[in-house]
Formats: C-alpha cells, structure tokens, sequence
C-alpha cells in the first residue's frame, strides 16, 4: 500500500437526507461549510445526501423497474409477432396439408386419353 496517500483528518460528520428525515452521525473527511446541533449537545459538520438507506428505492422495497427507452415494451411486442408468425405458419402446413389429403383422397378418373 502506498503511504501517504489516505486522508489523515478524519472527524465526526452528521449526513443527513432532508427527504427521509434521517440522519447519521459518522467519521469522513467530507468538507462542508454547514453545521448541526446533534442528539448528544454537540455541534458537528452537516453533509446533506440527497439519497440514503432511509430513501434508496432498493433498501426501502420500493424499486420499480423504469423503462425509459420503451426496452420492455419493444421485446414484448417482438414476442408477439414472433408468436403471430408461428401461428401463421402453423395455419398455412395445414392447409396445405389438408389440400394433399383431399387430392390423395379423390377418386381418379378412368378416362384414357386417345
């Protein structure tokens, strides 16, 4: 590991998320110009996080899939016309089929050309 290269001013921190009213109190090197009054008395640095565990989609059981390009949408309609083909081609073998069998099934005619 090279020396010198790790922050050395760690201190305590408050991150806080306005959005879920949450707040933590931890060790950073975070710079910031704001402060809080935290729990214990004390006034620490105040680093506002616009996202946190308190209001992550993933960590609350919220995540929703967004489809922003329509992704989802595209490979269920080309399911659907694959599956239209398929169809397709399964109506036309039987018909064809079923004109063999009504050919094969006719009674020929005797006749004999002179």
């Amino acid at each position: 590991m090279k020396s010198s290269i790790h922050p050395q001013n760690y201190r305590p921190v408050v991150f806080s998320d306005e959005q879920a009213g949450f707040a933590f109190l931890t060790q950073s090197t975070a710079q910031t110009t704001e402060t809080i009054k935290w729990e214990d008395g004390n006034e620490y640095p105040l680093v506002k996080v616009h996202i946190s565990s308190a209001s992550h989609p993933f960590f609350t059981g919220e995540e929703k899939i967004i489809d922003t390009e329509g992704r989802v949408d595209r490979f269920k309609a080309r399911q659907a016309a694959a599956e239209a083909r398929r169809a397709a081609l399964a109506n036309k073998a039987k018909k064809a089929n079923a004109k063999k069998a009504v050919k094969t099934d006719s009674p020929k005619s005797d006749k004999k050309i002179k």
